[in-house]
């Protein structure tokens, strides 16, 4: 198969714009992986790891379980030929070109494990971690730090939509990007509101990049992809399944650094989200509502018997991963680059991240993280004209 697709002048120009610095065959291959296997398999991801995308594509698709290595984490001949039954009937050329032309046709790019926007947090998930990223709009936001994950219920009661609001907006605004899944609910309530005060969101979808889901939230995904980021591991055309959703809410529990939830039922799919939280040993967070409420039950079960933490303000999500306002000066004295950083900063002059960079010697990736920590540490301010140091940590 790997043949045929790079053999394909149209496939390989498509290649190009889709990962313009990369190199085609891998992102073909990758590209073909998305298409054949569902998210999370793990048999195409140990084998992606032992023998690389282009290589386990040949093997997966025109190879024999003799030609499996033995060594390392591969898969074991029963599995491969169990997966060889799920893969095979979507292996052709067809699928993989209209993956790479529906991410052209709006304007998506393909992210794969070692690019700089690669988000290193991926890699806790094992073999089930995604072999590429459909990504339309900043792909820098998925290493950007600090991440925080905020979902909810779909049914959600006016008191989560304001609370969630709260939370994603404080956060948003001192530098946090704030990662969803774009649904109904807790979910289009944080991403709004971390849009409403210019910060970064990231709404990760069951379904291709190209395809709003729920349609309802066209306008609103549009304007993520335009000032944020909307990703997806299914490639353009897919459909989004139920499957697809569970397996979706890893990726949103994976790449925060907590995770909160703000209003959820006794049977939430934002449940399957904690859980995977837990699993991966992030923060998990819960906002508690009245005890009479249904629609907060989800989240007293989380308190009860998943060791959530309570959060009622952003200050106290922020204390999940380590952060509080008044830390500032722990963190300096624990991490030079931190330091180097504030003195190469004004107290008085608003500088731009690139004047910073110079100054400071650090490169641009780490400064922006770092004002991003700092950001939501209260040890920096951010308006329309840049950035400058702050002289004692804002109370909030």
């Amino acid at each position: 198969m790997m043949e045929a697709l790079l053999g394909d002048p149209e496939i390989v120009a498509l290649a190009h714009s889709v990962r313009p610095d990369g190199d085609p065959r891998e992102c073909i291959a990758r590209a073909a992986w998305t298409v054949i296997a569902e998210p999370g398999d793990s048999v195409a991801g140990a084998l992606i790891e032992v023998l690389g995308a282009a290589d386990a594509l040949s093997l997966a698709v025109d190879g024999s379980a003799s030609s499996l290595p033995a060594e390392g984490n591969a898969p074991t001949s029963r599995a491969l030929s169990d997966a060889r039954a799920r893969w095979r009937p979507r292996a052709a050329v067809t699928p993989v070109r209209a993956a790479l032309s529906g991410a052209l046709d709006v304007d998506a790019q393909l992210v794969v494990p070692g690019d700089t926007c690669w988000p290193a947090a991926l890699a806790d998930l094992g073999p089930s971690a995604p072999c590429a990223l459909w990504v339309r709009g900043s792909a820098e936001l998925l290493v950007r730090e600090p991440r925080v994950s905020i979902v909810g219920a779909r049914a959600s009661s006016g008191y989560g939509e304001h609370v969630a609001a709260e939370l994603a907006g404080d956060l948003a605004s001192r530098g946090a990007v704030i990662v969803s899944g774009g649904a109904y609910g807790i979910d289009g309530a944080a991403h709004r509101a971390a849009l409403g005060v210019h910060g970064a969101t990231i709404a990760f979808l069951a379904g291709g990049v190209d395809r709003a889901y729920p349609v309802g939230h066209r306008t609103l995904l549009r304007q993520i992809a335009v000032e944020g980021a909307v990703v997806s591991e299914p490639p353009c055309g897919a459909a989004p399944t139920k499957w697809r959703f569970l397996a979706r809410n890893r990726l949103i529990a994976a790449l925060g650094q907590a995770t909160v939830v703000v209003e959820a039922g006794w049977r939430s799919g934002s449940l399957n989200t904690a859980g995977h939280a837990a699993a991966l040993g992030r923060p998990l967070g819960a906002v508690p509502g009245p005890v009479t409420a249904a629609s907060s039950a989800g989240c007293h079960r989380l308190l009860r018997e998943y060791d959530a933490q309570c959060v009622t303000s952003a200050e106290e999500v922020s204390e999940l991963w380590g952060l509080s306002v008044g830390a500032s000066v722990a963190h300096e004295e624990s991490d030079p680059d931190r330091l180097r950083l504030l003195d190469a900063m004004s107290t008085r002059t608003r500088l731009t991240v690139a004047e910073i960079t110079r100054r400071s010697g650090l490169v641009p990736d780490r400064v922006r993280a770092l004002l991003g920590l700092l950001h939501l540490d209260g040890a920096v301010d951010l308006d329309e004209i840049g950035w400058r140091r702050v002289s004692r940590p804002r109370n909030t």
